[in-house]
């Protein structure tokens, strides 16, 4: 994939307050069709809500969950549908990557499993989804007051449905780790056992507590070393998060960056990281304009303070970047400002595309869906990135939201856990799901559905073991189609 590389671009200046720029529609307003109380049984006792969430299960008993049916369904065709709207030169990438394990492939195919749960009885218990809660996307992050903080990391798929769907990915998603990592069928129900477990328990615990007490906790990284069971884990779990702490704009700055014709710029890494080819003069006057109305639309979803913040900094550079395994294809740009020449900030400018959950739950009542990832993102994580905002490329229609890039953020290196260390990880992330399930859903009825038996443990235990198994039949078709050349990939 070798591109032909932009010229030098002269130094794009970050829009000033009194720039025009089109307001971005009310973040408030709600479509028609929208039911704006989806999430809440309502507004009575915890015990009257308990009470609608075991008539809940009443009408879809918690063994239902276990179901696992695909009733012979293509899941290359239904992959091949979610690439429409991708850029076609990524795709191989995407299938490259996809192809590499059974646990790649479940990354990239959350459209399939999807249409898969849509065809499945479901709770009907709704809550804000991240849509996509797979062990991987969970992580250390960072607060604005710079708490180092753990939880869901990803919100591209973000939407209200059924809660059992981030339960049921995120469950199956540690069967398909632990078998990768060749831990027995018994040891994979332990880890699931505990998963089912602690969210149970976190959710009973969150109903129990003061709304506004829920709204304001955090599962900081002290938290997470004080479930690891022996000193060795600790200092694991310590290395990463020293680490995390070490990772800004500063840090990005000395690696990403370099010096072209006296001017700092974004540092080419083609295939992944690589300038817009301009071919002329006039090329450039086009791209820069367009920059300049993107990120003044960009600056109109930040509150007031933020925006002041921002009016600091120049923007001195754009790149695209490929990123993640389901992103692939996506349109995906990394931009450098610029403060007091030397004080760098890096903002991820990600594609925002219809959710995969479309279709079979109510579509996003916003008219951006950079604005949905964005408003799923806050509701969700217990605080966000201060630069977090959306906008859209006018004159390609393509809807974005905007973040910064690698601030204090972390990730575990889970294809090194022993069957301990992955046990005491999937209780990290049931709490941190279970908490985000509360503080942007009812947790009382999330806690009558669920209940104190373990029916509901058994049920999602069930359903991931069968899953699995599922998913990697699925990966062997996309092997045999890659073997066979119909489908092409570029392993990177």
């Amino acid at each position: 994939m070798n591109r032909e590389r932009e010229s030098d671009v002269s130094r794009i200046t970050a829009p000033r307050p009194n720039e025009p720029a089109t307001e971005p529609a009310d973040p408030g307003t709600v479509a028609a069709h929208e039911d704006p109380s989806i999430l809440f049984a309502g507004r009575g006792s915890l015990a009257s809500r308990i009470e609608q969430g075991k008539a809940a299960r009443k009408k879809v008993p918690r063994a239902k969950l276990a179901e696992c049916r695909t009733d012979g369904r293509d899941p290359l065709a239904l992959l091949d549908a979610s690439n429409v709207g991708r850029v076609p030169e990524l795709i191989p990438i995407r299938y490259g990557r996809m192809v590499a394990s059974p646990f790649a492939f479940y990354r990239g195919a959350a459209s399939l499993m999807a249409y898969d749960l849509s065809k499945l009885p479901n709770s009907g218990v709704n809550v804000q989804l991240s849509g996509d809660a797979h062990l991987a996307n969970f992580g250390l992050f960072a607060s604005p007051e710079r708490r180092m903080l753990f939880g869901p990391n990803d919100f591209d798929e973000t939407l209200p449905g059924p809660f059992d769907w981030d339960v049921r990915r995120l469950a199956a998603s540690f069967v398909i780790e632990a078998r990768e990592r060749g831990f027995s069928t018994r040891e994979q129900r332990a880890v699931i056992s505990r998963l089912c477990k602690t969210l149970r328990e976190s959710i009973a615990d969150f109903s129990r507590m003061d709304t506004l007490a829920v709204w304001y906790y955090q599962f900081t990284a002290a938290g997470m070393l004080a479930i690891a069971d022996s000193q060795q884990e600790k200092r694991k779990e310590l290395a990463v998060i020293t680490k995390a702490r070490q990772q800004s704009s500063q840090s990005v700055m000395t690696h990403a960056t370099e010096i072209v014709n006296g001017k700092l710029r974004i540092k080419d890494e083609p295939p992944l990281v690589y300038h817009v080819p301009l071919a002329s003069p006039h090329d450039h006057r086009q791209y820069e304009a367009m920059v300049r109305r993107f990120f003044a639309d960009y600056r109109l979803t930040l509150p007031d303070d933020r925006r002041a913040l921002f009016d600091r900094y120049e923007l001195v550079d754009v790149a695209i970047r490929v990123v993640g395994v389901g992103s692939v294809g996506t349109r995906c740009y990394q931009a450098l400002f610029m403060a007091d020449g030397e004080c760098p900030l890096f903002l991820q400018l990600k594609e925002a595309r219809a959710s995969v959950l479309e279709g079979y739950v109510p579509p996003s009542r916003f008219p951006n869906h950079g604005q949905r990832v964005v408003n799923g993102q806050r509701l969700l994580q217990s605080a966000s990135d201060i630069f977090l905002g959306w906008s859209k490329m006018r004159h390609t229609g393509n809807d974005f939201y905007v973040r910064q890039l690698r601030d204090m953020k972390g990730a575990f290196d889970f294809t090194a856990f022993d069957v301990d260390d992955l046990g005491e990880y999937a209780v990290s992330c049931a709490h941190a799901l279970a908490h985000a399930m509360a503080k942007a859903g009812d947790p009382g009825l999330l806690c009558g559905y669920i209940g104190k038996s373990g029916a509901f443990d058994e049920a999602i235990e069930r359903f991931a073991l069968a899953y699995a198994e599922q998913n990697e039949a699925d990966w062997t078709v996309l092997k045999a189609a890659v073997k066979s050349g119909g489908v092409k990939v570029i392993r990177q």
